[in-house]
């Protein structure tokens, strides 16, 4: 599910491995969280977030999250919730090497790093949430403002389409684009020549720059896990997703 590997002894990667596609069940998303918690609190410096070759992660598991009941619901949210936080929060910086293919919930966590590396090829990445019938989250909506302003922001998670590489690039969704085979070592080379720099001054301009990001998560009640919990068990919204499922499996 998790694999994790150590550059230089102060760089940690953790590595997507749930098969087939590195979807956002509860135990991954909880696995993730304890993981990159544990990498700020035991001396790790740095932190990449990567996936398996071709693939950062196909987003939510929808199938398994239809099976949860309202209180699994809640809780799914709030501990999604809580990974953004960490990433959002992370005394340490944080590089995403988004190694492929890329929708929704994949996006979604590459928006809370600090640096962006996308691998070069016929990949799509983006929030599509409205295509399979679901709302994103403000504080999904701010972090995107953040990155590609409120108008892109807009136009992009209204029509709630996929974009290419090149695409995403030219909006600012991601910040470089390498051979697929050089996307965990660039977002590596990013951490080192951040670790180089003076700490004092480098973490505490990160702090300072990021501090609108941090702030999201400020108000616990603004991120509403009931309310999204009330929204996906609308039964517009479960019939939207059914289909996408049933349309999936005959794939």
């Amino acid at each position: 599910m998790l694999d994790i590997r150590n550059h230089d002894n102060e760089i940690r990667e953790l590595r997507l491995t749930r098969p087939p596609v590195n979807a956002l069940n509860p135990e991954m998303v909880e696995t993730l969280l304890e993981a990159v918690r544990s990498a700020q609190t035991d001396g790790t410096r740095a932190l990449v977030l990567s996936g398996s070759p071709g693939l950062f992660s196909a987003g939510l598991d929808l199938p398994a999250l239809l099976e949860l009941d309202r209180a699994g619901m809640i809780g799914f949210w709030d501990s999604l919730f809580g990974l953004l936080e960490a990433l959002a929060r992370s005394p340490i910086p944080c590089a995403s090497a988004i190694t492929g293919h890329s929708p929704a919930g994949g996006t979604v966590i590459a928006l809370f790093a600090d640096y962006r590396v996308m691998a070069r090829g016929d990949y799509k990445l983006g929030l599509n949430e409205v295509q399979v019938g679901l709302v994103v989250p403000p504080v999904i909506h701010q972090a995107l403002v953040r990155l590609i302003g409120a108008y892109p922001a807009e136009r992009h998670l209204v029509a709630g389409r996929m974009i290419s590489v090149e695409r995403a690039l030219e909006l600012g969704l991601v910040d470089e684009v390498r051979p697929e085979d050089e996307v965990v070592e660039r977002a590596v080379e990013w951490c080192r020549a951040h670790l180089a720099l003076p700490q004092h001054a480098m973490l505490a301009t990160r702090t300072l720059c990021r501090a609108d990001l941090a702030g999201l998560f400020d108000d616990p009640a603004a991120l509403d896990a009931e309310g999204f919990a009330e929204f996906w068990f609308r039964k517009e919204t479960q019939a939207t997703l059914e289909a996408v499922v049933e349309r999936l499996r005959k794939k």
